[in-house]
């Protein structure tokens, strides 16, 4: 979303990398995503532009080899840890290709206003981008999605450094010493975007510390309790994995929701997260 209003001091980007098909998947959000006083988001947010890429075409081995478009392919589509080495590729270019649209927003609008998410895929492919930015973007915004790689990510996240040692109270101690850079290192926001810059072929950040990744970035969550697609214990791990990341995170569960957003209570708390944690104007007219 991009705010065109002269009298507001910051113009703001909210791009959703939300669906394989982003004209569908916009234009069906923008008229049904509808808050409790019958208010679109384009009434809430009237200064705001806002972004729906579409993933390239690639075969899905979950639909017996069909083209699809998708961010990336998807082995069997309830559990996105079978056989997840087929998402390397497609996760790989598209990284790339959105990592440079934000880029491109934060260059017009600056980081602070941009907002970035998407639901389902989308979402797991906007997350997957979010811990690769070396710097921290206005908020997150992710509807029944999950985090590709988590455990692998958690695990790097948890990974210890004990062939390190510290004696504050010896200087000359024999034991390895550890400068203040490897400390920043241990950080879990910057293991976690070590790994996945590693994981996705980026290459590495020259001397990178905790402030050099999107750790400041809110990020907001939500799930459908009868989520049969992606069930709602995935949303809620990759929730988890963030917080162990160094994130804030917003979770929230919704009664009797299948894959995709409750109206009008989802809106109603992304557009709390939005003015609370992000920090925009909503319309009042």
């Amino acid at each position: 979303m991009a705010y065109q209003d002269s009298s507001l001091s910051n113009p703001t980007s909210w791009s959703d990398l939300g669906t394989s098909n982003g004209k569908k998947f916009g234009s069906e959000l923008l008229e049904t995503g509808v808050n409790s006083s019958g208010r679109k988001l384009p009434q809430l947010l009237p200064n705001a532009r806002f972004i729906f890429p579409t993933a390239k075409p690639r075969r899905s081995s979950a639909f017996k080899r069909i083209v699809l478009t998708q961010w990336f392919d998807v082995a069997r589509i309830p559990d996105p840890e079978y056989r997840k080495e087929t998402q390397i590729q497609g996760l790989m270019e598209s990284v790339v290709e959105l990592e440079q649209l934000i880029r491109q927003e934060a260059s017009i609008v600056s980081p602070q206003n941009v907002v970035i998410g998407g639901l389902s895929q989308g979402c797991a492919m906007s997350l997957s981008v979010l811990l690769v930015l070396d710097f921290p973007l206005g908020g997150f915004i992710g509807m029944s999605g999950w985090l590709p790689f988590r455990k692998e990510i958690e695990g790097a996240i948890q990974e210890d450094d004990d062939d390190a040692e510290i004696d504050d109270d010896n200087p000359f101690a024999t034991s390895k010493s550890v400068n203040e850079f490897e400390l920043q290192a241990r950080d879990p926001p910057l293991k976690a975007l070590t790994f996945e810059r590693d994981l996705l072929s980026l290459p590495p950040l020259a001397n990178a510390t905790k402030a050099s990744t999107a750790q400041d970035t809110p990020i907001f969550l939500g799930h459908g309790d009868s989520d049969e697609k992606k069930p709602y214990q995935q949303g809620e791990a990759a929730a988890r994995t963030m917080q162990a990341a160094g994130y804030e995170v917003v979770w929230k569960l919704y009664h009797e929701l299948g894959h995709w957003y409750k109206i009008p209570d989802e809106i109603d708390d992304i557009i709390t997260f939005v003015k609370s944690k992000v920090g925009w104007v909503m319309s009042e007219g």
